[in-house]
C-alpha cells in the first residue's frame, strides 16, 4: 500500500489526491455510463408484457423460482438469541402468508403499513407482504419517541402499524383517537389472551393467513410500474417530515445501483448496517440486495467495534455498507482492534448518510486493506445517484461519478443559496464552479409526490431539474465534490465556505474524532467558523490543544479555518447519523432548538445510515 503516499501518525498527515482501485471489479465507467439506458434496464428485471411490475416478486419470488430457492436470503444475528436463517424459497412462502394476512384485514391497493419494530423477521415479512398486498409500505425508527410516531402515523394516513406491545403502549395507544386512519395494530410480541385493547397478536393474523393460504391460488397484486409502493418520510430539521412517495419501478434503481455502486452479485453475503426504519434500510438493506440474489446479514444489537469486527470475520461479509459516524467510531476504537480480525472475503466497503471525510477513506486502507467508497442519494431520490464505483480511482472527499443513467449538473445560485430562476429558467455552471447540485428527472426511484403536499413538491423542480438543496462542484473528470447544505455554507468576510471542507481537514488531526462545524456572527467577518470537536480516545480538551487546532486549521485552510474550537463529545446527530449543525447553531445563540424529533440519543449512535 505505499502507493497511497500518507504518513501514518504525528500531525504530519495529509490528504491524498487519489486512492487507486484494487480491482476493475465492473468494467469500464465511460463505456457503460455511454451504453446505458433505463428503457434497455427494464429488460433485467421480469414484470410482465401488460406492464405490471411489483417490488417483492423482482425482490424475492424471482429467484425462489429458481436456482437461489435455497439460498439463504437473510440471516438473523441477535445478541440474545440464536441466529436463525430464511432462505429465497421460505422468505417467498412466508411473505405471501403474510400478504394473505392482511389482505384478510382488509388491506389493499394504495393502503398504507407500517412497521415501528427492531430488526426481526417480522419486520421483513411485513415489507413484502404489503407490497405484495398492493399496499404502501412506510417504516418507521423504532427509537422515534411518540411525537414523531404519531405525527408520520397521522401524515402518511396509515392503515395498519406492526410493532410490538412496549412501542405501542408507550408512543401510540395514548394518541389512538388523534388517528382515525389506524384501523389495526399487530404486536409481534404477545399471544392472545394478553393483548392490549384494540390490537391483535402478530401469531393470530399470520396464523389466519396460514389457514387462508394456497399457495396454488396465491398472487401478487398487479401492481402497475408507477403505482404507489414506499412511503418515506424524511428526518428533516424544522417543521413538519415530508413523507416522500415512491412507486414499484423504483425497483429497478434499487437493483441497477445494487449492481452498479455496491458490485452486489449472487453468491456474495452482505451487511447493511442502516436500520430499516430508514430509507437506506429499506432501498440497500431490503429491496435492493434481495433483487441481485445475494444473503442479507443483518444483526438486531446495539454498535459495537469488537463485535462488528467479528461479524465482518465470521460471517465472511463480501460487501459492507455503511455510515461514516459508525466508521468514526470504528476509528475512535483504534486501527488496532481491525488487525485483530481477517476480512479474507471482504471486497467492497462502501459509505451513505453523509459526506465521507477523506481521513475515513485512507483508514479503510489501515483496516480492511480496501478504500471506503462514499455514496450521495436522498430520501427523495430513492437510489443511490453518484458514487465512487468499484474499479474506479476513488478521490478522497469526493463523492465520486454519477450513476450512469444519471445526469446531473450544478446551478447558479441566488442570495439565498439556492438554484436562481430567472424567466423559469437556470444556468448551468461549468467544472469547479459551486452552485446548487441538481439531477434530470427521469430515474425509475425519483419521489413521484409528498404526501398531501403538492405546492411543495412542485417546489423542489425548476426548468427540468431536480433541486436537492445541496450545494456542491463538479470538476473536470465529472467527480462531485460536496460543499454543504444551501442553509449550513457560512458566509465569512465576502468567503463562502462549506463546513464539510473544514471537518474533513480538522479530522486529519491526530487527536480529532469528530466534529462539527457553524457559523457564528461577527461585527467585522459576517460570520466567523467555530469548530466543536470530539476527541479521540487518550486526549484531553485543553486551552492548548485547542489552539494547536486553530493553528492546524490555519496551516490546513489559511483564511477559512476556525477561529473558536469547543470540545464536545457528545456532538448531537440525526437519528440517521448526520451532525446537527442546526441544532449546535442554536445552542450556540440561544436560538429556538425548533424540531428534535430526529435527534439521535447517544446510547444508539452508530448503525444508521440515511441521506
Amino acid at each position: 500500500m505505499a502507493d497511497l503516499a500518507v504518513q501514518r501518525g504525528g500531525a504530519q498527515r495529509r490528504p491524498i489526491e487519489h486512492v487507486p482501485a484494487l480491482a476493475p471489479l465492473v468494467g469500464d465507467y465511460e463505456a457503460r455510463r455511454r451504453s446505458f439506458t433505463w428503457e434497455a434496464a427494464r429488460d433485467w428485471l421480469r414484470g410482465d408484457d401488460e406492464g405490471h411490475l411489483n417490488m417483492a416478486h423482482e425482490a424475492v419470488d424471482r429467484h425462489a423460482e429458481g436456482p437461489l430457492a435455497d439460498t439463504v436470503a437473510i440471516r438473523f444475528l441477535s445478541r440474545v438469541a440464536p441466529t436463525t436463517e430464511l432462505t429465497y424459497a421460505q422468505l417467498r412462502e412466508q411473505s405471501d402468508v403474510a400478504a394473505t394476512a392482511l389482505r384478510r384485514l382488509g388491506v389493499g391497493p394504495g393502503d398504507g403499513v407500517c412497521t415501528l419494530l427492531p430488526r426481526s423477521p417480522e419486520l421483513y415479512l411485513t415489507v413484502l407482504g404489503t407490497l405484495k398486498a398492493g399496499a404502501v409500505y412506510c417504516p418507521l425508527f423504532p427509537a422515534f419517541g411518540p411525537e414523531p410516531v404519531v405525527e408520520r402515523l397521522r401524515l402518511g394516513h396509515i392503515r395498519v402499524l406492526v410493532t410490538d406491545t412496549q412501542s405501542y403502549v408507550r408512543k401510540c395507544e395514548p394518541h389512538r383517537d388523534a388517528l382515525p386512519d389506524l384501523r389495526h395494530v399487530l404486536l409481534t410480541d404477545v399471544g392472545d389472551a394478553e393483548a392490549p385493547a384494540g390490537t391483535t397478536p402478530w401469531s393470530v393474523a399470520l396464523g389466519a393467513g396460514a389457514t387462508a393460504y394456497d399457495p396454488s391460488t396465491f398472487t401478487v397484486a398487479l401492481t402497475r410500474a408507477d403505482d404507489p409502493a414506499l412511503l418515506h418520510f424524511t428526518s428533516g430539521t424544522t417543521g413538519k417530515p415530508k413523507g416522500a412517495v415512491h412507486v414499484h419501478e423504483a425497483i429497478l434503481a434499487h437493483h441497477v445501483t445494487a449492481e452498479f455502486a455496491l458490485d452486489l452479485r449472487p453468491g456474495d453475503v452482505y451487511w447493511c448496517t442502516a436500520d430499516p426504519g430508514w430509507v437506506t434500510g429499506t432501498s440497500y438493506g431490503i429491496l435492493g440486495p434481495l433483487s441481485c440474489g445475494v444473503t442479507i446479514v443483518t444483526d438486531s444489537a446495539d454498535f459495537d467495534a469488537r463485535r462488528w469486527y467479528r461479524i465482518l470475520q465470521d460471517e465472511r461479509v463480501t460487501v459492507f455498507y455503511t455510515a461514516p459516524t459508525a466508521l468514526r467510531m470504528l476509528m475512535r476504537a483504534g486501527v488496532g482492534l481491525a488487525r485483530e480480525h481477517t476480512f479474507p472475503a471482504l471486497r467492497h466497503v462502501v459509505s451513505v448518510g453523509e459526506p465521507l471525510n477523506p481521513e475515513a477513506v485512507v483508514w479503510g486502507v489501515d483496516a480492511f486493506g480496501l478504500p471506503v467508497h462514499d455514496t450521495w442519494w436522498q430520501t427523495e431520490t430513492g437510489a443511490i445517484m453518484v458514487s465512487n464505483f468499484p474499479g474506479m480511482p476513488v478521490r478522497p472527499g469526493s463523492m465520486g461519478r454519477p450513476v450512469p443513467g444519471v445526469v446531473a449538473a450544478v446551478l447558479a445560485q441566488g442570495p439565498d443559496g439556492r438554484a436562481a430562476v430567472e424567466g423559469g429558467r437556470v444556468r448551468v455552471l461549468g467544472p469547479d464552479e459551486v452552485g446548487e447540485l441538481a439531477l434530470r428527472p427521469g430515474w425509475p426511484s425519483m419521489f413521484r409526490a409528498y404526501v398531501d403536499d403538492p405546492e411543495r413538491y412542485a417546489k423542489a423542480f425548476a426548468d427540468g431539474w431536480y433541486l436537492s438543496g445541496d450545494l456542491a462542484r463538479i470538476d473536470a473528470d465529472g467527480y462531485v465534490w460536496f460543499i454543504g447544505r444551501a442553509d449550513d455554507v457560512i458566509k465569512s468576510a465576502g468567503h463562502l465556505i462549506g463546513p464539510f471542507e473544514v471537518e474533513s481537514a480538522l479530522m486529519e488531526h491526530p487527536a480529532v474524532a469528530e466534529v462539527g462545524v457553524i457559523g457564528k456572527p461577527d461585527p467585522l467577518a459576517g460570520e466567523i467558523v467555530k469548530a466543536f470537536v470530539t476527541l479521540k480516545v487518550g486526549h484531553e480538551p485543553s486551552p492548548a490543544l485547542a489552539r494547536e487546532l486553530v493553528a492546524f486549521g490555519r496551516h490546513r485552510l489559511g483564511s477559512v479555518a476556525p477561529r473558536e474550537i469547543a470540545f464536545d463529545q457528545a456532538l448531537p446527530h440525526t437519528r440517521s447519523g448526520k451532525v446537527m449543525r442546526r441544532l449546535l447553531r442554536a445552542r450556540e445563540l440561544g436560538l429556538p432548538e425548533g424540531d428534535l424529533s430526529t435527534v439521535e440519543r447517544p446510547s444508539a449512535q452508530g448503525g444508521e445510515g440515511e441521506s
